[in-house]
């Protein structure tokens, strides 16, 4: 709010006169004269003080209307959101899934079950997301991160998640046949009751994954990969796991 400032009555014109050494100045100083008047009688109108509270006031509603209508604008963000996910769903391509998706995760929104199989998700950043029975079929997420990501019981048979990071995901119960994990980081993963046949593990970190109850690792590619658990490896060939270089 503007600070009014109440003015002094100014001189009568007889005595400002007095004053003014040049007679040509006269003309300009009898103008200022004159708007010194004008604002000498605004500064005592109330009306005017009445306006200026009043601003005030309509600034300070409208801010408290901008924070109340907070939750239905980010309501109508994560619809818009969906809808992306939705209208692209059995589409190749990203088709702006990788932002709404990437929104949504960041607001804490769960992304459960959500259908994003064949996209091309590349580079996409999903850390911690909630993405249980939801379908990464066919997927081209290299590159990506999905550090702590829950995919308990989800179809994520030929994703690619070539060179992603992937520590500390939940896998259990998930099927991953066919999936492309070469060149991840899979330290701390967990595969308890994961179909993990026909995965391409070459050159993964295994670093403490928790592979004890695999359900399946028929012709799995192990080869190369970093920091096997103790016993993992002769443990994965008894169970059809294979060891051959990549033709990727």
């Amino acid at each position: 709010m503007r600070l009014r400032v109440h003015r002094h009555r100014p001189l009568p014109w007889s005595t400002r006169r007095q004053t003014i050494k040049h007679a040509w100045t006269v003309p300009l100083w009898a103008f200022e004269w004159s708007w010194e008047w004008v604002a000498y009688v605004l500064s005592n109108w109330s009306f005017l003080e009445a306006l200026e509270y009043l601003s005030s006031f309509g600034v300070l509603v409208a801010v408290i209307f901008y924070f109340s209508e907070s939750g239905d604008r980010l309501k109508q963000k994560h619809y818009q959101a969906w809808q992306v996910i939705n209208t692209a769903q059995g589409k190749g391509g990203s088709g702006g899934r990788v932002e709404a998706l990437q929104e949504l995760n960041a607001d804490g929104v769960p992304l459960v079950g959500v259908d994003v199989s064949g996209a091309f998700l590349q580079g996409i950043r999903l850390q911690r997301a909630r993405l249980l029975r939801s379908n990464f079929g066919g997927v081209d997420a290299r590159d990506s991160d999905f550090r702590f990501a829950d995919f308990s019981d989800s179809d994520l048979r030929s994703a690619n998640f070539r060179e992603s990071n992937l520590r500390n995901a939940d896998f259990r119960e998930a099927d991953l046949t066919a999936a492309d994990l070469s060149g991840a980081d899979l330290s701390g993963a967990d595969f308890r009751g994961t179909n993990l046949s026909d995965v391409d593990f070459s050159h993964a970190d295994i670093n403490d994954i928790r592979w004890r109850e695999i359900r399946n690792l028929g012709k799995a590619n192990v080869h190369a990969v970093k920091n096997a658990p103790e016993g993992f490896l002769a443990w994965a060939m008894q169970h059809g796991a294979i060891s051959q270089e990549s033709s990727h």
